[in-house]
């Protein structure tokens, strides 16, 4: 094998290499914004859960103050029927 033919082998041994890096490089890019973009979609439907979440609390702790209003009125309602139930 003469120096030509082995020059020659290494240059095809060397594009087949190359090629399979940049294959392989680019599929891995691919998955890094694949990844990045179920990230980011994650944070948002996480964010988007929060305020959902910060809105029913806040209606929760509205019905929780109607209910306690509810509560002492039946009390004092109560507090006004004399013994026996005839007012």
């Amino acid at each position: 094998m003469d120096a030509t033919t082995l020059g020659t082998l290494l240059v095809g041994v060397g594009a087949v290499v190359g090629a399979v890096v940049t294959y392989l490089g680019k599929r891995g890019e691919t998955a890094l914004t694949a990844y990045s973009s179920l990230t980011t979609d994650l944070q948002e439907e996480r964010d988007r859960l929060d305020r959902k979440v910060t809105e029913l609390n806040t209606k929760l702790a509205e019905q929780a103050a109607l209910r306690a209003a509810d509560q002492a009125e039946i009390a004092r309602l109560r507090a006004q029927i004399p013994p026996g139930g005839i007012p």
